[in-house]
């Protein structure tokens, strides 16, 4: 009777092909964690700093991560970073943010957006010549989250 591989020791890892080589991202993407999403915040542009636009998203609830929790990223930051221990590349701050506030924020945009298209169409149907009768168009739209 032939020796049998034991099921435990058989692995689709061993019998993988191994993958190739592939050119990396110029901005690491970290792994996914339970309660988190990240985004990178732009801290400076063509050389010049964008304060403005970093204390808006920290006043947002975004917060820098720290390169040390991060191993997996293999980050070398910017020389001249303001953000020493965090990760930021070529101008760029990882930043995360607790979930339920970005899905507030999500919600909150579109809550805004939705106002404003609201009050487009209202001004637009005031304005409307009886006679001409406009009507109120179907409006449907489609956003896909590129890099996901």
């Amino acid at each position: 009777m032939a020796e049998r591989t034991p099921r435990t020791e058989t692995t689709r890892e061993s019998t993988e092909r191994r993958k190739g080589w592939q050119k990396q991202s110029l901005l690491p993407t970290p792994e996914p964690r339970d309660g988190l999403k990240f985004r990178w915040v732009r801290t400076s542009s063509l050389g010049q700093e964008d304060n403005k636009n970093v204390s808006s998203r920290f006043r947002e609830g975004y917060t820098p991560v720290v390169a040390k929790d991060y191993p997996e990223l293999m980050v070398m930051s910017d020389h001249n970073s303001r953000f020493k221990d965090n990760v930021e590349v070529g101008g760029l701050l990882l930043c995360s943010i607790p979930s339920e506030f970005a899905d507030e924020r999500i919600e909150g945009q579109a809550k805004i957006s939705q106002q404003q298209m609201e009050a487009v169409d209202n001004s637009y149907f005031k304005e409307s010549d009886p006679r001409m009768p406009v009507l109120r168009p179907e409006r449907s739209s489609k956003t896909t989250n590129f890099g996901k």
